[in-house]
């Protein structure tokens, strides 16, 4: 058999199992499919539809013996269909029990130890090498569990749910989606399915999902902490203790409508159990942005563009800076969500003078749900191109977002917000000066995303590689300790790489020792 016979077989059989995990994903689509499915990857799946046919239901008078009627003989015409029937399965019947007088029949033709079916198949092809095969045999775990209950806990009992967990932090955003969806359509059924969620620990997973970058994967966990939570007071308490709802108040923050009104539903499903509950949500900030989701977000964002074309945003900074404390905070929100919906309206706050002001409340108000609603506006004025960021980043306001973020006073909402600004803003911000007093001060999570974008400018600008040796930054780059390997270090090696190497090494620690030790040793000549 020649290589390429050889190879054409895993081919083959790489292509049936796509086509069979596309096929059943494709067939759970339709109601009318789910019962076959659930039955059709079982051996004994033949057996189960022979045993339908001797069902009370099918066994009428007319198809049986007369004698069977009315005494408890068993016709032959019955006799021969059951020996039929063993002939065919191949002896698999346990037991058969005949119909009695009453025309009562039970019939068991397949052991129990043949129940695998194709969540067991699915299960296997979870663990595929195939990333899109995985994803696929996820998707259709979801639409058969979603269809019932009995298919819901099916999943549970092939133990499918701690190897999604596992999965679920390691694989792609197609898969964390396909893996959530299947959490959530286990979840919705009942308090027991959804406590089985929770013992496997898929909280903490789906927590984490929450600050993913692809809002469908944010979107798809809050799905599934929403039915999970919905249940009983319990299940909503250990919502809480994963730490899901500040994170839901941030997802209700995003621009993605979707995402918005999910995050509503779920923190909703948490609070309604008990004022404790309740209290909670209110304490994680979340009635002032809820507030503002009254309006149809369409509406909404056609209202932003009425505001700023109308002069409204110049009108509604006047007013932040003419007043102080809660009188200002609607004012802070109103930029916010008018900068997060699109750059053209960023660039208006911008260009009408709300960055500075906006910082001026970052800065001197002392209540930190104030500084914490500045934050949030800021980072959405920031997020969408490199202009924007320098606006923001000009004014000084990354090093105050730093102090505010690494603060032990500040309050957990205003770390969160503080947080996500400062990384809005350095994933556009491409200048320097703003950025290399990071270098300093910033801890290692924020350290990344600053070198990250020193890696990306310097190969470009000769003026800005000159200005980051003489302000320093060069020197301070090479004393950062990063682990082999690490995307940290990736990027020092590609600033590195934008400087002759005697340069690089003469900024090196302990170079200067390296040079005395030569003048030490070095022996002048003698005329």
């Amino acid at each position: 058999m020649s290589q390429r016979q050889v190879l054409q077989v895993f081919e083959q059989y790489q292509k049936a199992r796509t086509q069979f995990v596309q096929m059943v994903a494709e067939l759970a689509t339709r109601p009318q499919n789910i019962e076959t499915l659930q039955n059709a990857g079982e051996p004994g799946a033949r057996t189960r539809v022979a045993s339908r046919a001797l069902s009370p239901r099918r066994l009428r008078p007319a198809a049986l013996p007369v004698e069977l009627l009315g005494s408890r003989s068993v016709g032959t015409g019955v006799r021969k269909s059951i020996h039929s029937f063993q002939r065919v399965f191949g002896g698999q019947a346990e037991r058969v029990k005949l119909p009695d007088a009453c025309g009562r029949c039970a019939l068991s033709l397949f052991p129990s130890s043949l129940h695998t079916g194709v969540m067991s198949l699915l299960r296997t092809l979870l663990l595929d090498v195939v990333p899109t095969i995985q994803q696929t045999a996820a998707l259709a775990l979801g639409r058969l569990a979603n269809y019932n209950d009995d298919l819901a806990e099916a999943v549970v009992k092939c133990d499918i749910l701690p190897q999604l967990v596992y999965s679920l932090a390691e694989q792609n955003r197609f898969y964390k989606k396909a893996a959530a969806f299947v959490l959530r359509a286990v979840g919705k059924h009942s308090p027991q399915l959804a406590q089985a969620i929770v013992d496997c620990g898929a909280l903490d997973t789906l927590v984490i999902c929450l600050e993913d970058f692809d809002p469908g994967v944010k979107e798809a966990a809050a799905w599934a902490l929403r039915y999970i939570a919905r249940h009983n007071a319990e299940l909503s308490q250990a919502v809480v203790d994963a730490g899901a709802v500040p994170l839901l108040v941030l997802c209700i923050q995003e621009p993605e409508i979707a995402l918005k009104r999910i995050a509503a539903s779920a923190l909703s499903d948490i609070a309604k159990h008990s004022p404790e509950l309740a209290q909670t949500v209110v304490d994680a900030g979340a009635v002032a942005h809820l507030a503002q989701m009254i309006l149809n977000p369409d509406a909404k964002l056609k209202l932003s563009q009425l505001v700023v074309n109308a002069g409204g945003v110049a009108a509604v900074i006047d007013c932040i800076g003419s007043c102080k404390g809660n009188t200002r905070l609607p004012g802070i929100m109103m930029l916010g969500y008018v900068a997060a919906h699109s750059e053209n309206l960023a660039m208006a706050v911008i260009i009408s003078k709300g960055v500075p002001q906006l910082s001026v409340c970052l800065s001197e108000e002392p209540e930190d749900h104030i500084k914490a609603a500045a934050a949030w506006a800021l980072g959405q004025i920031g997020r969408h191109t490199p202009e924007h960021a320098r606006a923001v980043a000009v004014t000084n306001t990354l090093p105050v977002l730093l102090s505010l973020y690494m603060s032990t006073e500040s309050s957990e909402d205003l770390q969160v917000k503080s947080k996500k600004a400062i990384k809005n803003i350095l994933q556009k911000c491409t200048y320097l000066p703003a950025l290399e007093p990071f270098l300093y001060d910033a801890p290692p999570n924020i350290l990344k995303h600053v070198v990250g974008q020193f890696s990306k400018v310097l190969p470009h600008d000769s003026k800005a590689r000159r200005l980051f040796v003489t302000s320093g930054g060069l020197k301070k780059v090479q004393e950062i300790k990063a682990e082999p390997g690490s995307l940290l270090q990736e990027y020092i090696n590609s600033i590195n790489s934008c400087y002759p190497e005697e340069i690089v090494r003469y900024y090196s620690p302990g170079y200067s020792d390296t040079l005395l030790q030569r003048v030490d040793s070095y022996q002048p000549l003698n005329n």
